[in-house]
């Protein structure tokens, strides 16, 4: 399987997503979206960054469940109640994404929603992969 993060020089340079990622030869894994839930089910106490802590953490647990690593997620989108907030607190969201992730960045997406399934939960995340 071959991943390729493409990021032409005719758009602005990406900070913390790719611009287009392409694969080939792999096998698809669509991950549901995640929020902020421990294994109880029950919304973890904390703010956005916290949130975004665990629904990450969540997703990249059904991912390696499903056989794969952070650098097989080719595209990911970020739900959030509040767009304001997550871009005050980017820098803070980079550095968990580099922490659990790493920095092979998918294409990526962020959504403004003015509320999620689990109510109380701030930020949403959903992913594709393709694995080897």
């Amino acid at each position: 399987m071959t991943l390729e993060r493409v990021n032409p020089a005719a758009l602005p340079p990406p900070r913390g997503f790719s611009h287009a990622v392409t694969a080939t030869g792999g096998r698809l894994v669509f991950l549901a979206g995640q929020t902020a839930l421990d294994g109880n089910g029950a919304l973890i106490e904390g703010g956005l960054v916290d949130q975004f802590r665990q629904a990450l953490t969540n997703l990249l647990s059904a991912l390696r469940a499903a056989g794969g690593e952070p650098g097989h997620l080719v595209r990911v989108t970020v739900y959030t109640t509040d767009v304001p907030e997550y871009r005050a607190r980017a820098a803070e969201l980079g550095r968990v994404w580099r922490e659990l992730a790493g920095r092979d960045y998918p294409a990526m997406a962020l959504i403004g929603v003015t509320r999620l399934w689990d109510e109380g939960a701030l930020v949403e995340v959903d992913g594709i992969a393709v694995l080897p």
